[in-house]
């Protein structure tokens, strides 16, 4: 039991590195990108991590799966980004991070129709948490809404949410292991991304070395690296307890903002971030991590590129 315990909490800890590094994000779009191309940036976060992934497995989904990674695209890159970005630009940033700090409560509702969860009050009672403490990290009084802002982050979060809760379903091929499904995700995704990136802001940019610099850190550190982590977490825990840990995004952004950027960080924002961590610490209510699906008789083994 306190090995199994001690795995969880491992897997636990190293899949929460995923939502701290992308608290970087902000950090680095301000200070290191074009300023104005959301989605040029969200498809330069997806695509080339894609097909890098894709040329290190060599893996490409066949038979159901090319249609499963497309809808898996769609949920946890080719829609939830667009939706992030429309959000962040229509709402103040603490409005827009709020909206997707309710995630973990899109989660445990899918969960439960969709997995067969318990939908317990102690879930929900840990989302509520987790949101009131993102909430005093960074929610301002002067804080204005927009309509077509708080639908669009509302429905990144359910998207995210949709995300997690049907890779968990899926799992993963027989063989296939998280750096290919990241790989099919982004890649999927990241196509998506590419005609709507260039409708609606026309020709990429021209970069400079800190702008490729910048994306090279978004590519490879806060989106390749941290997706496979991502889903290796999703594959081995629980997936409310996955979503939860989207709740330290936020945290790590006004944390990297105070010592980066020179940023104030008020009494009331920490005790927020002590409010969120304890909402993220008690919506992990598996002591294990759940079994893994059994593999499907009728999959067909993902195919290796020539």
């Amino acid at each position: 039991m306190n090995g199994s315990r001690a795995g969880f909490a491992g897997t636990l800890a190293l899949t929460a590195l995923t939502p701290l590094v992308w608290g970087s994000t902000y950090a680095v779009t301000t200070e290191f990108l074009p300023p104005e191309r959301p989605m040029f940036t969200a498809l330069m976060r997806a695509l080339p991590a894609g097909l890098l992934l894709l040329a290190v497995t060599r893996t490409l989904p066949h038979g159901r799966w090319v249609w499963r990674a497309g809808v898996l695209g769609l949920l946890n890159i080719g829609a939830f980004f667009p939706l992030l970005f429309l959000a962040a630009y229509r709402l103040p940033g603490g409005v827009a991070a709020v909206l997707s700090s309710a995630s973990p409560l899109f989660a445990i509702g899918l969960a439960a129709v969709v997995l067969g969860d318990r939908l317990t009050g102690r879930k929900v009672l840990a989302a509520l948490i987790g949101i009131g403490g993102v909430a005093l990290v960074v929610l301002r009084a002067t804080a204005a809404l927009d309509t077509i802002g708080v639908i669009a982050g509302l429905s990144g979060a359910a998207s995210m949410a949709g995300g997690i809760i049907m890779t968990k379903k899926w799992g993963r091929p027989d063989g296939v292991g998280p750096l290919a499904m990241a790989g099919w995700q982004l890649t999927a995704g990241g196509l998506m991304l590419l005609p709507l990136a260039l409708i609606v802001e026309g020709a990429p940019p021209a970069l400079d070395g800190k702008a490729i610099g910048g994306y090279l850190f978004l590519g490879l550190i806060g989106t390749a690296a941290a997706y496979v982590v991502w889903f290796r977490g999703i594959g081995k825990l629980r997936a409310t307890s996955v979503s939860f840990l989207g709740l330290l995004s936020p945290l790590s952004a006004a944390i990297i903002g105070w010592v980066a950027l020179g940023q104030s960080l008020a009494p009331l924002q920490i005790l927020g971030m002590a409010i969120a961590l304890s909402g993220t610490l008690l919506g992990q209510t598996a002591p294990a991590p759940r079994p893994a699906p059994a593999a499907e008789p009728e999959t067909v083994p993902a195919s290796r590129a020539a």
